[in-house]
């Protein structure tokens, strides 16, 4: 049978689709931009005909039907990175969090730690030989795919087909349900006065033909833009947005100098505007790649010159970052921070940033502070820090001493909040 015959016979509807999904099954759900919606709708109709079913995912976009409230003894979340469409389940206690860097993921499929009974995937129509890409979000949708018992595609002729180490073969789906559907979209934001500040400092720290890691919002933004006056600067990220269009299309990016994969832009998912979706549509300079290679320190040290900038909700005055929950209360998840950090750390003349605004809350609280609030976790330890940037400057803290390390810190903190950081500091004998 041809994989064409095969593709036709494999199509039915969502109702069809769902149906082999049973109780207790444990069902993987692509994420971000390619979040499955429909066949997540579908799911939630036969709630009362299943129990005990769980939904593992990295990030949902978007409304979330089987994380309500309601749902509970029929489907619950065991969330790889914790996002809005499920913060609230996980933290009332209807939905469970697994703190994993986001490069070991896959190995949690493969290796049977995590078996997948069905994937849900979305993905783009197949090519002339049969292969659909995974499109937006590679990630961990490659090893959820390449390991269920069952694959369920929805087929989108929206989804860009995105090249590189991204693709799934028909013959590996049991069902296809084919749509029609844009793909959600996160608008570009201006970057504030602020951001455009802790920008300027760590474009400072970039030299000529080093490699990026940049995630989204208005620090990296901004951070790029105060970049175009570099040259041959490359790419080799978790996440691509619209602001690297820009970069390339002025020659800013052109990845000539890159130690691996010259010329090319890395990355696993891409979240922006239609624009993006369009830019990286069949693109050879793009190549998507599984969390497995992107984000695995060994394979990010390679690139020399690699600088990676991720950000924190709370930094204390030793150098320990917060940044997947506010107290006890879980935000986000590891992701790939310390993925980068590590292998930016290890790479010749590599700079790995933590980039934070000095305050919150229109500047009541301060993101420097004398310990981490109870309950916080620490995500990027100490001895992993080098750079920590505000608008206020930059604080290098590698090597350096847990005196220096709060000299350095309370320095870059907001002016108002300096006395009572150093009376902190004196209190815990630091100064």
């Amino acid at each position: 049978m041809s994989w064409f015959d095969d593709y036709k016979k494999k199509k039915c509807a969502f109702e069809e689709a769902v149906s082999v999904v049973k109780s207790k099954d444990r069902v993987y759900v692509s994420g971000n931009a390619a979040t499955p919606f429909q066949l997540m709708e579908a799911l939630a109709h036969r709630k009362d005909e299943l129990h005990d079913v769980e939904i593992a995912h990295v990030l949902l976009f978007g409304d979330d039907p089987l994380s309500k409230p309601g749902m509970e003894g029929h489907f619950r979340h065991n969330s790889l990175f914790v996002g809005p469409a499920d913060r609230a389940a996980v933290n009332e206690g209807r939905a469970d969090y697994i703190p994993v860097f986001l490069y070991e993921i896959p190995s949690l499929f493969y290796s049977g730690l995590l078996p997948i009974d069905i994937a849900f995937m979305h993905l783009s129509p197949p090519d002339e030989h049969g292969f659909m890409s995974f499109g937006v979000e590679c990630l961990a949708s490659k090893a959820a795919a390449e390991t269920a018992k069952t694959v369920v595609a929805q087929v989108n002729d929206k989804m860009p087909r995105a090249l590189g180490d991204s693709f799934i073969h028909v013959s590996r789906v049991s069902k296809v349900v084919e749509i029609s559907q844009e793909l959600p979209q996160l608008e570009p934001i201006p970057f504030t006065e602020v951001e455009e500040k802790i920008g300027a400092h760590i474009a400072g720290l970039v030299e000529d033909e080093s490699t990026l890691q940049l995630g989204i919002g208005g620090i990296p933004n901004a951070a790029l833009k105060a970049m175009f006056d570099k040259k041959d600067l490359g790419i080799h990220t978790e996440m691509v947005s619209d602001s690297i269009i820009e970069a390339i299309e002025a020659g800013v990016i052109t990845g000539a100098k890159k130690t691996l994969h010259p010329y090319k832009v890395i990355a696993t998912f891409f979240l922006g505007s239609s624009k993006l979706y369009d830019f990286i549509d069949n693109n050879p300079v793009f190549e998507t790649h599984p969390t497995e290679y992107t984000n695995h320190p060994f394979i990010i040290r390679q690139n020399e010159k690699m600088i990676a900038i991720n950000s924190a909700i709370e930094v204390d005055l030793t150098g320990q970052v917060c940044s997947d929950s506010i107290g006890t209360r879980i935000y986000s998840g590891f992701g790939g921070q310390v993925d980068f950090i590590r292998g930016a750390a290890q790479s010749k003349g590599g700079k790995p940033i933590i980039a934070l605004p000095a305050t919150a809350k229109d500047g009541k609280i301060s993101k420097i502070v004398p310990t981490l609030q109870v309950g916080a976790g620490v995500v990027t330890t100490r001895a992993d820090v080098h750079y920590i940037v505000t608008e206020y400057g930059v604080a290098y803290l590698h090597g350096k001493n847990l005196r220096q390390r709060a000299e350095a810190l309370i320095s870059i903190a907001h002016p108002d909040f300096r006395p009572e950081l150093e009376e902190a500091a004196k209190k815990r004998r630091l100064l």
